[in-house]
């Protein structure tokens, strides 16, 4: 087994004469928001030595109807670097930061893993899933690990769910200040507030640079504590006449936390939908974040024996993912939970940017069906960010008061929001990298530039768990939902260079699919032009299949799915 974390110490690498530099490689978590991966690279005299990385979640295509259920980074820039991986970093137990960890953790050589404690408990749940075996270490606060060159000390950051953590690299060329998905919250619900001792420290010893969260960088002010939702819940419940359905992350045990509280209070039955929904409330009930009394809880079969009244449902699927509990319920498609009149129905999240439109087809479709729907758009504190607002991010620049900034976690537009804070905030709007998936930036003593772009592309996962769903297959399922599809077979005599019986043709998903047109197509390929080809039938098949798409284009304006076979008799 390779040996992934030597325990080589940094004063090492300080007596070496060659040049040392850092890279930071973004696989994911730049302009997409969603699928959150980064490298740490540290180089001795041009020579790789060192990788630390940190996250390694999926993100969302919004191609869920064409089978992909979501992506995951691209990793084949490690393939041939795998004895250099000294570690793995989780920040926070979200979906976007783990969830792909299982899918390359063998291709990944096994290293160690390190983490909090309710990310441990999840990311266990997700390899037992998986079927693999791993090693994860759950981390002690204010101590120092050691990643061959790199030191790093894990600090106390608050986000939307409990237990996340921001990472202090320290390196022979300088400090780094990794600041994921963040906001400063004071008063969290449960669990401690960021550790703004260990935040500050980390900037007097001197940073080179800080990876900070973007996504909340239009939105002035400080963002809303965690706490404010709870008293939205009990608000939201007491009026209530029929069930309370409120939806979040999965993995939002603080949001979840607070809306069992108010079903306790307003003494209401919860029921969790949804296969991560119950995962993730169980491995929180082990570790003391949720309640475990049998008599707050039932499943879904048993409510039907309630009134609606005495029901709180907690769903995934608030980002209107195609096929989760959400979802269904929306289109009838739960056994024993109908939506009904004097229902309401909390939407208790943001959606995510590129899943707008899914979102707000289910707040139609429970709307058409008599529910009273909340949402941000039309009322304020029904959800609370957890990514820090403008005021956040400037006090994390200031307590960091780096040299140079790269913010991650947003699109391009938040980055270029962040580097205009800090131009206001006197800043050189130079020292703020605004980078793509893979564009990476070199790091030398109290300098930075941009290096060369690491080539990714979106790894997808279709709903089979097949990894690495090609663009071909993609092409086709696209045309195949949008313009059906069209098989074509036909014999032909090899004596006579004739067709021997009539073609067959079968039509699916094709608008104007009647005999008539079906007619139409049999003449097109009896007068065809393509039997003049010669007898090759791959020649033949071509020839046919153009002449075929003119057909549709002219007859239908679109291009369906052609698949023509030619058999030689």
């Amino acid at each position: 087994m390779l040996n992934n974390n030597p325990r080589r110490k940094e004063s090492y690498f300080l007596k070496q004469k060659g040049k040392q530099k850092v890279r930071f490689v973004p696989l994911g978590g730049i302009t997409g928001v969603t699928k959150n991966m980064y490298l740490y690279e540290f180089y001795n005299n041009n020579k790789l030595e060192d990788i630390l990385i940190i996250d390694c979640g999926i993100g969302f295509t919004g191609q869920e109807e064409l089978g992909i259920n979501f992506v995951i980074p691209d990793i084949s820039y490690l393939q041939n670097k795998i004895d250099k991986i000294r570690g793995i970093i989780l920040s926070h137990a979200h979906e976007d930061h783990i969830s792909a960890l299982p899918f390359y953790y063998n291709d990944l050589g096994r290293p160690p893993i390190f983490t909090t404690k309710l990310t441990k408990v999840f990311l266990e749940n997700k390899f037992k899933e998986a079927g693999v075996n791993a090693e994860i270490n759950q981390i002690k606060f204010r101590k120092d690990y050691s990643f061959g060159a790199f030191t790093t000390r894990f600090i106390r950051a608050t986000h939307s769910i409990p237990d996340s953590m921001h990472t202090l690299l320290k390196s022979p060329i300088g400090n780094f200040y990794h600041g994921q998905d963040f906001k400063l919250d004071i008063t969290p619900p449960y669990g401690n507030p960021p550790d703004f001792y260990e935040i500050t420290k980390a900037g007097e010893q001197g940073v080179l640079s800080l990876m900070s969260d973007c996504l909340g960088a239009e939105r002035e002010g400080l963002t809303l504590s965690e706490k404010i939702v709870g008293k939205t819940f009990e608000d939201e419940m007491r009026t209530t006449k029929g069930k309370f359905i409120m939806t979040t992350f999965s993995s939002n045990i603080s949001r979840i936390r607070q809306c069992v509280d108010a079903a306790i209070k307003f003494n209401r039955k919860v029921v969790f939908l949804g296969r991560s929904m119950q995962q993730n409330s169980k491995a929180a009930q082990s570790l003391g974040y949720l309640p475990t009394s049998k008599k707050i809880f039932i499943n879904e079969q048993s409510a039907v024996r309630l009134p609606p009244h005495k029901l709180c449902i907690i769903a995934a699927g608030s980002q209107g993912q195609f096929g989760s509990a959400l979802s269904k319920l929306a289109r009838k498609q739960n056994k024993y939970i109908k939506i009904t009149r004097g229902d309401k129905i909390v939407f208790s999240s943001d959606p995510i940017p590129g899943n707008e439109s899914n979102v707000y087809s289910l707040i139609e479709e429970f709307t058409l069906q008599g529910a009273q729907v909340k949402y941000s758009d039309i009322q304020d504190l029904l959800h609370a960010s957890g990514h820090g607002n403008q005021e956040d991010l400037k006090f994390m620049a200031r307590f960091i008061n780096p040299k140079f900034f790269i913010p991650i976690g947003g699109t391009i537009r938040h980055q270029r929001q962040y580097q205009n804070l800090m131009e206001d905030m006197g800043f050189n709007p130079e020292s703020v990298f605004i980078l793509k998936e893979g564009e990476t930036v070199w790091f030398e003593k109290n300098k930075a530039y941009l290096g060369e772009k690491i080539k990714t592309k979106n790894i997808y996962v279709d709903s089979n768990g097949i990894r690495d769903v090609n663009e071909i297959v993609l092409k086709e399922r696209k045309t195949l939902s949008r313009n059906g599809i069209a098989l074509i077979t036909i014999l032909i005599n090899q004596d006579t260079n004739t067709l021997k019986e009539d073609p067959d043709v079968q039509l699916f998903g094709i608008s104007m699919s009647n005999n008539s047109i079906i007619q139409k197509i049999k003449d097109k390929i009896k007068t065809g032009g393509y039997l003049h080809q010669g007898l090759d039938k791959f020649v033949i098949q071509k020839a046919l299949k153009k002449e075929l798409l003119e057909f549709f284009i002219k007859k239908l304006g679109n291009k369906p799915l052609l698949v023509v076979k030619v058999i030689l008799v």
